[in-house]
């Protein structure tokens, strides 16, 4: 099993989850983002550094209306540089530093509640890497044991057939701007938006907000 990572932190570190808007209890919804062409603009060869950070009109309050929403955000994308040896997983996590900066000089509740990312090439046929649905099945796990308080060892979390009693995710959803994304979200068992990836996340949005209004 190749498991997806975090930036800076190990999968199974606690994960400290800040209020949602006029802290309103969470219900078990996750919006899963996938990041270039959702949040930030992508590029063919990849976003390399911080400065090459983007954020596509829309994006930072359509972030914070699914908080406002009682969504909590994952990021699930599949950042195979990494672990090609094109850049390391500090410029990765600096890279994600400035988008958390950008959405949130914008609007204050666009927090990204996690980020995980699979950093592994099509050829090592990871269960992180989308299409498969790895990314989401860890987020759900992480989400809700720190909505728990609940503290995660090694091995706690489960992929696939291993994980049993797995809860439903008809009231999440998964937005990216590709096939492999619809692919995940389905594996998952979580509606779908796809989205134009020269406009990102404000392309579905309103039907969002509608669904869930």
């Amino acid at each position: 099993m190749f498991p997806p990572m975090r930036d800076r932190d190990s999968l199974y570190a606690p994960l400290h989850l800040l209020p949602l808007p006029t802290n309103m209890t969470w219900g078990g919804k996750i919006a899963y983002l996938d990041r270039d062409g959702v949040i930030i603009r992508g590029f063919e060869s990849y976003v390399n550094n911080p400065d090459e950070v983007f954020v596509l009109d829309g994006a930072p309050k359509a972030v914070g209306d699914l908080r406002r929403l009682g969504f909590r955000v994952c990021i699930v994308t599949n950042q195979s540089p990494v672990g090609r040896g094109i850049w390391s997983r500090e410029n990765l996590a600096s890279i994600h530093d400035k988008v958390r900066s950008e959405l949130l000089s914008e609007d204050a509740d666009a927090i990204l509640d996690l980020i995980l990312h699979s950093p592994y090439a099509p050829w090592h046929n990871s269960w992180a890497r989308k299409p498969n649905p790895g990314m989401l099945e860890a987020g759900r796990q992480i989400i809700d044991a720190a909505e728990s308080s609940i503290l995660l060892s090694e091995g706690d979390i489960k992929f696939g057939e291993e994980w049993k009693n797995r809860p439903s995710e008809n009231s999440s959803i998964m937005v990216g701007d590709r096939i492999v994304d619809m692919e995940a979200a389905k594996a998952h068992g979580t509606r779908s938006f796809r989205c134009n990836p020269d406009v990102g996340i404000s392309d579905v949005i309103s039907e969002i907000l509608e669904l869930n209004g």
